[in-house]
């Protein structure tokens, strides 16, 4: 194996880990209760947008990117509620009360909101390269 493979792994596992404790604490302010799914869920979601930031953050305006990162977001929450909650029956939660939920896996309260936490996503993304990795 190459040498960078293991730092690689070591900056992508720190990089989960952070999105993994950021997501639960977040459902924790927000609805008093996670899972530890959730943990999992949030540090995708994290890396995928410091993904999507790396790739395109130097090529598209910050809008632009919170824009793919709340896609992002949505689409991952979707297959997880649609594995965990639909498939598994674990209930983790439900926006079946929402306006514009689909299949009451997501909705676009949700999706908007995850606009918005894409930006400090991408701000945190930013900040921890330079400050753990650089």
């Amino acid at each position: 194996m190459r040498k960078g493979w293991t730092a690689e792994f070591i900056k992508y596992f720190i990089l989960f880990g952070i999105g993994g404790i950021a997501y639960v604490v977040i459902e924790l302010l927000w609805r008093g209760y996670s899972h530890w799914s959730m943990f999992v869920l949030g540090g995708l979601c994290f890396l995928l947008i410091g993904r999507l930031n790396e790739h395109f953050g130097t090529r598209l305006p910050l809008p632009a990117l919170m824009l793919l990162g709340s896609a992002a977001v949505t689409l991952l929450e979707f297959a997880a509620g649609y594995l965990l909650n639909i498939r598994l029956g674990l209930h983790v939660w439900s926006y079946y009360g929402e306006p514009y939920n689909l299949m009451g896996q997501v909705c676009l309260k949700y999706t908007l909101m995850w606009f918005f936490m894409s930006g400090v996503c991408i701000a945190a993304d930013n900040f921890l390269r330079r400050a753990l990795f650089a």
